[in-house]
């Protein structure tokens, strides 16, 4: 038994069933029934008419999705050595005890403190001789012309 497929929708047409045009150039069309053949006729895109096979394969109608998942690429994780700090100094901060890790924190921040109280001292020191010079010479008045 020949199944055949109509040229239109795209549906099987059993034997018994369907019309064959044949066009003065030679080409053939099968359709399966007179709503097919007069929607040729009229020129009609099947693509844009509903009912029709090809419509539903472009617009991907009643097709079971597959079961296999989309594959994500998934970054690779792996040490490397930073500028400045090798891959063993890195290992050895990070497998370091919390409580190591804290008071080498702290002792850090006591020692940065420290640097910026000597600094402001400093600063104290040099500029207290420039305000009082500055604050002479305010007093004394300007000449008029």
């Amino acid at each position: 038994m020949k199944i055949g497929l109509c040229s239109f929708s795209g549906y099987k047409i059993y034997p018994g069933h369907g019309k064959r045009m044949v066009k003065t150039d030679g080409k053939t069309f099968h359709f399966l029934n007179a709503k097919c053949e007069a929607s040729h006729m009229m020129k009609r895109n099947p693509r844009k008419i509903t009912w029709t096979v090809l419509y539903r394969r472009k617009h991907k109608k009643g097709i079971e999705e597959e079961t296999t998942k989309k594959r994500t690429k998934r970054t690779a994780k792996f040490q490397r050595a930073i500028v400045g700090a090798s891959l063993n100094d890195i290992m050895a901060r990070r497998n370091m005890k919390p409580e190591v890790r804290k008071a080498q924190r702290e002792q850090a921040i006591r020692a940065a403190k420290e640097k910026q109280r000597a600094q402001k001292a400093q600063k104290k020191t040099t500029t207290q001789p420039l305000q009082k010079a500055a604050q002479k010479q305010k007093d004394v008045p300007r000449p008029h012309f």
